[in-house]
């Protein structure tokens, strides 16, 4: 575990940060492969890549100072700090954005944005992975205890300081889970990318795999989270029921008009 890669008192390079940049380029990289073998310029997958990732630095960030204002004002440089970088507000802000400045980016470009969906699923997933490799070295998203021997122990101050993972004790190690699960989706979408039957299929496989393996982790793990119907789910686990039956609902419907939608 080594939450900090460099430390020269005023400049901290976080390992999070610094794993969460190579899950980005990597995600990017296998979207742009993709997407040339059906015709689409490599670098327009760059530049779409860097627009979103600018729309969700800024969406973010943005969020966060207006839903804590009168914290940010008088301190603003928590805003870049780790809490603030894994909070909630943090990511539905940048999603939001991304999402804006994408869809803006595809249509300027007179791409599909479902095709494309389809096209970067693969890389998200990748992505996924890598970044929980980052959480692991930040020690957040920690599990439970557990007595199973592939339990791992926290011993960083400095990371219990930032995220309050427990330390010397062995915990699940859910970042793992989340980051093997995420790889398995990623090799299997990238072997479905090429036999998809409609626009949005992959995007709508994707969707249904993460759900499901993000209700099985959430199980596991033992961080602040916040719960719904008495405690018996997680907000997370509530989402992503949602998200697994919205998707299914989807993909019956385009199956079933998969000839009206032609893939090109």
């Amino acid at each position: 575990m080594a939450p900090k890669v460099l430390d020269l008192g005023s400049i901290t390079i976080h390992t999070y940060g610094l794993i969460l940049a190579l899950a980005f380029i990597a995600g990017i990289w296998i979207t742009s492969r993709a997407a040339s073998k059906t015709g689409i310029e490599p670098d327009t997958i760059w530049n779409l890549g860097l627009i979103v990732i600018l729309a969700a630095l800024l969406g973010s960030r943005f969020l966060l100072l207006l839903s804590n204002y009168h914290y940010y004002s008088r301190n603003l440089r928590d805003i870049f700090s780790l809490s603030a970088l894994r909070s909630l507000p943090v990511y539905y802000g940048g999603l939001l954005l991304a999402l804006a400045f994408g869809v803006w980016f595809l249509k300027k470009k007179r791409l599909s944005a479902v095709r494309m969906a389809d096209l970067a699923a693969p890389g998200i997933s990748l992505g996924q992975a890598i970044a929980r490799i980052g959480c692991l070295m930040a020690g957040c998203c920690y599990g439970k205890l557990t007595t199973m021997p592939w339990g791992i122990t926290f011993t960083s101050e400095y990371a219990h300081e930032n995220t309050g993972v427990p330390l010397n004790i062995p915990l699940h190690p859910t970042q793992i889970y989340d980051s093997i699960g995420g790889f398995g989706i990623f090799l299997l979408l990238l072997q479905r990318l090429g036999k998809k039957h409609f626009n949005g299929q992959i995007i709508l496989e994707y969707l249904i795999l993460y759900a499901i393996l993000r209700f099985i982790t959430e199980f596991f793990r033992d961080d602040e989270r916040s719960f719904v119907l008495y405690g018996l789910l997680s907000t997370s686990q509530l989402i992503a029921s949602i998200t697994v039956l919205g998707s299914i609902a989807f993909y019956c419907a385009l199956w079933h008009h998969r000839r009206e939608t032609p893939l090109s």
